[in-house]
């Protein structure tokens, strides 16, 4: 008779993968919680005691780490001296293992959960027996996905066992599954210690699903999501259109960026290819998209539009003229969901915009490494900004260049933004050099340039970018400051009558 061991926390069809296993003539050995489920179901296991001789001990903490455990899972079974110990020791062949670990995820998410609760939802038995019988994957058969019990349970009925290409699915299966175990309980108490970049990192991600393409038809794709995705597309609800592609999630992640600098406020976001073309705030979220959508009426087509208030039936009626990827959140009502909908293609998604999330750490894949830094999240406020002109702005324009700093933080260095009356009205990204950008941000502007304010990332090398402002009619500056030549600026500036401000910090984003 062939024998499995199973012991899970998560429960989810164990009855019925047990009932098909005893049915299929296999000995269940059992352990605690797992041995009185399938007790009370009528199923009679044997107690994981009852093999090794000896009790659970330690408040279960001792149990499955035993000789007549571990030998029966590591033992070769076409070595002869092997076999041989097992026969002289008396332990008999464990064939399949269903293990699943202690909740240690949800434990540390848990509201109110306590350091020692933590640390007892630390499994060792679990992640042991789940190694020892996958290394020896050719003989056993492990199971830690209640997904795979289907599977699993259908090749032993129509062959007696599982094949040799499914246990090793299974077995990578569990490392991938006991190193993203670990991951988890190393992140959280480096997290403790207060290391913020240890000697060696481990991320753990979880598949949120497989993509049509990446960033073009010929690259595979697929989304993960990690430990703490409240603040992230991986959090959304779909509530229609069709799936999101990588570039939707690129846009929509930077979109969502972009809102979080805007808390309090009701902000619209709209937004191509990981820039804003327009980003607006008013007293209602209405508002803030008319401003939104009027300081780029072009660009945003084919766009993405992010919004930090519920979108009800007059919003949505101007949306659905507009040709949109994506309308992210954090409501609609029913009569906008009506109307929008009535757009196949067009994906709405749900998610609290509203949060204040402060995500620590930001992960970018280089060619065989990964850099890691903190996130950006410095805001400025009116006290942080030190004026080197002789002309101080005047508290509108303070208003309009501490606006422009939040957006022109989330546009591609070199970058330039111009704003006027809490909405952007020209945007340059990503240029060579800083005064291209200012060219592109002034001639999307327009006429609208005369009496704006224009917002840099990063410091002016030499007077250009200024000169090019003055002549567009800007009124009042903000940039960081630094450059060996910050007094060539100053003095177009002072010529001209133009405020200018300095922060002391910049902002490139590559």
């Amino acid at each position: 008779m062939k024998r499995a061991l199973v012991s899970v926390s998560d429960k989810t069809g164990l009855v019925e993968f047990v009932k098909g296993l005893v049915d299929c003539g296999y000995e269940i050995v059992s352990t605690g919680g797992t041995k009185k489920t399938l007790e009370e179901a009528g199923l009679n296991p044997i107690g994981i005691s009852d093999v090794t001789g000896f009790p659970e001990i330690m408040d279960g903490r001792v149990k499955t780490l035993h000789p007549k455990v571990h030998g029966a899972l590591l033992c070769v079974r076409d070595n002869p001296e092997h076999v041989k110990q097992l026969q002289e020791l008396g332990i008999e062949y464990i064939d399949l293992v269903c293990v699943n670990l202690y909740p240690f995820k949800e434990t540390v998410q848990k509201k109110g959960v306590t350091h020692e609760e933590i640390i007892e939802n630390i499994d060792i038995g679990g992640p042991s027996m789940l190694r020892s019988a996958s290394k020896n994957y050719k003989s056993i058969t492990v199971v830690c996905d209640p997904k795979d019990y289907d599977k699993v349970l259908k090749e032993i009925q129509e062959n007696g066992d599982t094949c040799p290409v499914t246990r090793e699915f299974l077995a990578a299966k569990v490392f991938r599954h006991t190193a993203r175990y670990d991951a988890m309980i190393a992140d959280y108490l480096t997290k403790k210690t207060g290391e913020e970049f240890p000697e060696s990192l481990t991320i753990t991600f979880d598949k949120v699903q497989d993509l049509r393409y990446g960033e073009n038809p010929h690259q595979k794709a697929a989304f993960y999501k990690g430990m703490n995705p409240q603040y992230s597309l991986a959090n959304a609800t779909q509530l229609h259109g069709k799936e999101l592609s990588y570039n939707n999630i690129q846009d929509g992640n930077a979109a969502i960026e972009i809102l979080k600098d805007f808390e309090g406020q009701c902000a619209a976001v709209g937004l191509k290819h990981m820039n804003p073309c327009g980003v607006g705030i008013g007293e209602n979220i209405e508002a803030a998209w008319d401003k939104a959508y009027e300081a780029d009426p072009v660009s945003i087509f084919g766009g993405i539009v992010a919004l930090n208030d519920t979108v009800e039936k007059g919003l949505a009626e101007k949306l659905s003229k507009i040709f949109l990827e994506i309308i992210i959140a954090p409501d609609f009502t029913p009569e906008a969901l009506e109307i929008l909908t009535r757009k196949k293609n067009i994906r709405l998604m749900k998610l609290d915009t509203t949060l204040s999330v402060n995500t620590s750490l930001k992960y970018t894949n280089v060619n065989d490494g990964l850099l890691v830094q903190e996130m950006d999240m410095h805001q400025i406020k009116e006290e942080d900004l030190r004026c080197v002109t002789n002309r101080k702005p005047t508290p509108e324009e303070i208003k309009q260049l501490l606006f422009g700093w939040k957006v022109v933080k989330h546009v591609k260095s070199n970058a330039i933004v111009l704003v006027k009356d809490d909405m952007t009205i020209g945007v340059g990204a990503g240029q060579m050099n800083r005064v291209g950008s200012a060219k592109i941000a002034i001639e999307e502007a327009g006429e609208k340039a005369k009496g704006s304010v224009m917002a840099s990332d990063a410091f002016f090398p030499m007077p250009d970018t200024v000169e090019e402002a003055i002549k567009a009619g800007v009124t009042a500056i903000i940039q960081p400051g630094g450059s060996i030549r910050d007094q060539d600026s100053i003095d177009v500036c002072n010529e001209h009558g133009i405020a200018m401000v300095y922060t002391g910090i910049r902002h490139f984003k590559h």
